[in-house]
């Protein structure tokens, strides 16, 4: 099942009309990323052709979650993220759903598709700290 087929099944949330919450651990993770680091790394992978998962932008949390394959624990424990997996949920907009007050999906493929672990830590960890990295790219138009 695709992310995009779980968002559409998951239970909606009491009186937040669409929007859902999405359990993670079963066919994906969800790395939470501060947007200091997401944004740019977002930037970096969509410029080197990278294959992108689901990608969600958390505006007033100010944090982006990638989707990574399950098990990728090892890899994140030199960067400032949180893996989230088994026993985990998500508060998830609806595809069609873009909200300032809540957030959207940045990337959001039709197909099972999920981001790498290894060009995501690349990416994370390209340049950190520089002036020129720091905020940057925005979520920007979701790619069907």
């Amino acid at each position: 099942m695709t992310l995009r087929e779980a968002v559409a099944k998951a239970p909606l949330i009491d009186n937040v009309r669409g929007v859902h919450l999405l359990e993670l651990g079963s066919g994906w993770d969800a790395l939470r990323v501060p947007a200091a680091l997401g944004a740019p790394a977002l930037t970096r992978l969509r410029q080197a052709g990278e294959q992108l998962g689901p990608v969600l932008h958390d505006a007033p949390g100010q944090r982006f979650y990638f989707t990574v394959p399950l098990g990728s624990g090892p890899h994140w424990h030199h960067v400032p993220v949180r893996l989230l997996s088994t026993g985990s949920w998500l508060v998830a907009p609806d595809p069609s759903c873009a909200s300032e007050w809540f957030g959207r999906w940045c990337e959001l493929p039709d197909d099972g598709t999920l981001t790498a672990p290894g060009p995501l830590l690349s990416a994370l960890t390209a340049g950190a700290g520089t002036p020129s990295d720091r905020g940057g790219a925005t979520c920007g138009v979701l790619r069907p």
